[in-house]
């Protein structure tokens, strides 16, 4: 893999994520831009780095790329409990760490060079914390 490559691959998870982070920084979310980017660019790392020890250590026996990934997944996952808070009976936060937990899968499917999973994730990601903003403000559902 090529150093043009690992570089376009962590500046296309930086621009992705950075979309969504974004979008919860303008609704005032305590995982904002910086926290989405930094979990996503940290997946692809990971990813990368999982695919370069496969191809630099795969000559000494069975090497599984995805168990880095697995590691991701369980880990970012910690990160975005702590992102819920309780509060009585409502609880808060569910859907920061909901897209936390996507931007890590967004980092993981570009850092594997799945661009097009990429993409598209963060478009579905995108639109839909755009219709749960567009549902809060005009529906019957809204905040009185």
């Amino acid at each position: 893999m090529s150093t043009l490559i690992i570089a376009a691959r962590i500046l296309l998870a930086t621009v992705l994520s950075g979309i969504i982070g974004l979008e919860r920084e303008t609704h005032d979310k305590a995982a904002g831009f910086r926290t989405h980017i930094l979990v996503c660019v940290g997946s692809a790392i990971f990813m990368i780095t999982s695919l370069l020890m496969s191809l630099q250590y795969g000559h000494l026996g069975p090497v599984d790329p995805s168990r880095i990934a697995a590691g991701v997944v369980t880990g970012v996952g910690f990160l975005g409990a702590g992102a819920v808070m309780r509060s009585g009976a409502s609880v808060h936060g569910l859907t920061t760490a909901a897209s936390i937990w996507a931007v890590a899968a967004i980092g993981l499917a570009v850092g594997a060079g799945l661009y097009v999973v990429g993409i598209m994730g963060t478009a579905v990601v995108v639109l839909v914390l755009f219709l749960s903003g567009v549902k809060k403000r005009f529906g019957p559902w809204k905040d009185k």
